[in-house]
């Protein structure tokens, strides 16, 4: 736990290929079900202060008490996933930290020195930005807000994982279930 976030909840991967990661935490690690999201765009996002219309497809399941992420780039469109990819690299790219005081705990950051790279929003009470990562190589730091339809989403991606038997193991959804 961090005295501006809070406990770790989320770690998010960026991949090339979704279906190849999908394949290998079902197939390796037993992870799911996997609720998986396709060409998802926030329709306020923005990278670096700008709007950009980023697309990605997503995917989401439990393990144990943390939730895993997989997010793929779909276009050229400016983000920190696409600047991540650039880099030469695939894997975490970030942990999130989820607050019922998003504005709160984004204030608090903010105070602290943090500085939001890019973030966007899928609902009015789905919010969520990743501060750069400058200050410190490595990964990036996500807060979402989770007072709303968030929060609602990852509760049922944690109970859908409680006794779950390898069946069914991907849930395609669209951003509006």
């Amino acid at each position: 736990m961090t005295r501006v976030f809070g406990d770790v909840r989320q770690n998010g991967y960026v991949v090339r290929d979704l279906e190849q990661a999908l394949s290998f935490w079902i197939e390796t690690q037993g992870v799911g079900p996997w609720f998986v999201i396709e060409n998802a765009r926030a329709p306020d996002f923005q990278y670096q202060g700008r709007p950009s219309q980023a697309e990605t497809s997503l995917a989401m399941a439990q393990w144990g008490p943390i939730q895993i992420e997989l997010i793929q780039p779909l276009d050229d469109e400016p983000s920190m996933y696409r600047d991540f990819l650039a880099a030469g690299r695939e894997g975490l790219q970030h942990v999130a930290c989820w607050s019922d005081d998003y504005d709160e705990t984004l204030a608090a950051a903010q105070a602290a020195g943090f500085r939001v790279g890019q973030g966007g929003s899928f609902a009015p009470d789905a919010r969520y930005v990743y501060f750069e990562s400058d200050g410190h190589p490595g990964t990036v730091i996500e807060l979402a807000e989770t007072a709303g339809t968030m929060g609602s989403f990852f509760r049922a991606v944690a109970k859908a994982a409680e006794g779950w038997d390898g069946s069914a193991p991907i849930k395609r959804i669209s951003l509006g279930a």
